[in-house]
């Protein structure tokens, strides 16, 4: 085969695969494009049925546009005392929780970095196992009512306030980070406290970023621990009142019909309490978003 005959040879075969490439590119991009439609036109069914009368919700003619636009849905929510309280309640509850809860993920990740720790296999496996084994629904709520933490806001916040899966994540970052850098700060004399302030902690933003969104998406959404230990109106969380209002929208409806209640269909009502719920914690995640996706990926990068 001549010179020439090989370089056209290349040159079909680089055409070849360019058009490969681009017909899976394509593949990709029309995959991707169904699966942001999957995501999203529920959600913008919920926007639509939260802004439509009564009447166009009970015909059920609304799909991805209001139907005879009103915000009267949003006014009864929002003229709610006890769903506002419940919002404003969640919002302090969530900064609370994701604080005391990076606490004692860093508190307990760190000291498991250093090789001379005493036992330090010993605690490891005795925290991963708590992975594994639970006591059962029963024996935590004798134990919460035991140490008096029923109808007690700290019940919201001690129980879940370390989760095991996040430190390993985080420990292994820590892991990641050359020793050397530890070993010079404490020949200069710095103790492990001013190495995880100065040393760790600046150079673990990213992953400190997105564990901090995983706590905060996990109690904004949580309300199971409410619904177990929480009896007092004060202390439900803004999900415990969706979930309320979910359970009674059958009675609400049949209310309605009766005359004894706002004119307000319970799907309206359904549809702006979740958007109440969700739009707060939609609004923190771009002021994360750069520090999340680098959080997420740099495991693959290190490892």
């Amino acid at each position: 085969m001549s010179q020439t005959e090989i370089i056209l040879d290349r040159r079909i075969n680089r055409r070849l695969r360019t058009k490969s490439n681009k017909a899976f590119d394509i593949v990709i991009a029309i995959f991707c494009c169904f699966m942001i439609l999957t995501y999203l036109l529920p959600f913008i069914n919920i926007i639509a049925r939260s802004l439509s009368s009564p009447n166009a919700l009970v015909n059920n003619r609304v799909s991805f546009l209001p139907v005879e636009f009103t915000w009267e849905s949003y006014v009864y929510v929002f003229s709610d005392a006890a769903f506002s309280r419940s919002l404003i309640f969640t919002a302090i509850l969530t900064v609370i929780c994701t604080a005391f809860s990076m606490f004692m993920t860093v508190l307990c990740a760190f000291p498991l970095t250093y090789d001379n720790l005493k036992g330090r296999n010993f605690i490891n496996i005795l925290i991963i196992l708590t992975m594994y084994f639970n006591a059962g629904t029963i024996p935590n709520y004798i134990l919460m009512k035991q140490l008096d933490l029923l109808d007690n806001p700290l019940v919201l916040i001690l129980p879940g306030c370390l989760s095991v899966f996040n430190m390993i994540i985080l420990r292994s970052f820590f892991w990641g980070i050359h020793e050397s850098l530890r070993e010079s700060a404490e020949l200069d004399g710095a103790g492990p406290f001013t190495v995880l302030m100065h040393i760790y902690l600046p150079l673990s933003k990213p992953v400190l970023a997105t564990l901090a969104l995983f706590y905060a998406v996990g109690r904004w959404n949580g309300f199971s621990d409410a619904l177990m230990y929480v009896t007092r109106i004060d202390y439900h969380p803004i999900q415990l009142k969706l979930y309320q209002i979910i359970n009674n929208r059958a009675s609400i409806e049949v209310a309605a019909q009766e005359g004894f209640t706002s004119p307000v269909v319970a799907e309206g009502l359904k549809a702006a309490s979740v958007m109440f719920a969700t739009v707060p914690i939609l609004l923190v995640y771009p002021r994360l978003q750069r520090y999340f996706i680098s959080g997420v990926t740099i495991g693959a990068v290190k490892g």
